[in-house]
């Protein structure tokens, strides 16, 4: 069986991303298993940047094919801010709650109408013999006034899905994996995967 890593300790990114992987018969290894990689400054100026910092890196040092995305929350009164820096709105070593009390703060004011914005993701995949490939999504939200759901992570709890009119922390994950801009991109990386496969063990 074969085996990649993906770039990332977040844990509910490798759930989600091991599912989609899972009809390729491929073992992934999370970040943490490497723990002598540490951290990875995350120094792009764009989604794309940061994804193939961190994928290039990994496939470096551990010699394996890695999957790495950057990802975040673009939210349009706001002037598309977070964007890059998502992870860390609310300071340097915040939690995904005062991300999200940062910007409930933020958007106290702001009228239904005005509240839109979008998940934008980046996902990079790189060869140690320096095949690579990426894809990206989006997934249009509406942030909400309060908490609802106890799914998902980071914003979802606080955004909602319009065309479905709940909180994405409410969706089950099968849902979410097909709605979500991580998704997207995922299933965009999934129809280029056999040929970069090809290519990366060529």
């Amino acid at each position: 069986m074969d085996t990649i890593v993906l770039a990332t300790n977040n844990k509910g990114k490798i759930r989600e991303l091991s599912v989609m992987l899972e009809p390729f018969g491929l073992t992934v290894k999370p970040l943490s298993d490497f723990p002598e990689i540490g951290d990875i400054p995350e120094t792009g100026d764009t989604f794309l940047e940061n994804a193939f910092i961190k994928a290039r890196t990994v496939a470096e040092i551990t010699g394996l094919v890695t999957v790495a995305d950057d990802s975040g929350i673009e939210i349009d009164a706001l002037e598309g801010r977070p964007g890059v820096y998502s992870a860390r709105y609310a300071g340097e070593h915040c939690d995904d709650h005062d991300n999200n009390e940062k910007m409930l703060a933020e958007m106290k004011d702001v009228p239904d109408e005005k509240r839109t914005g979008r998940y934008r993701c980046v996902m990079a995949a790189v060869a140690p013999n320096g095949t690579e490939i990426h894809t990206d999504g989006a997934y249009d939200i509406r942030v909400a006034h309060g908490y609802k759901g106890a799914g998902g992570f980071g914003y979802d709890v606080i955004v909602i899905d319009p065309e479905l009119g709940c909180h994405v922390a409410e969706l089950d994950s099968e849902v979410k994996n097909k709605r979500s801009h991580r998704g997207k991109a995922m299933q965009k990386l999934l129809k280029l995967w056999p040929d970069f496969w090809d290519k990366a063990n060529a």
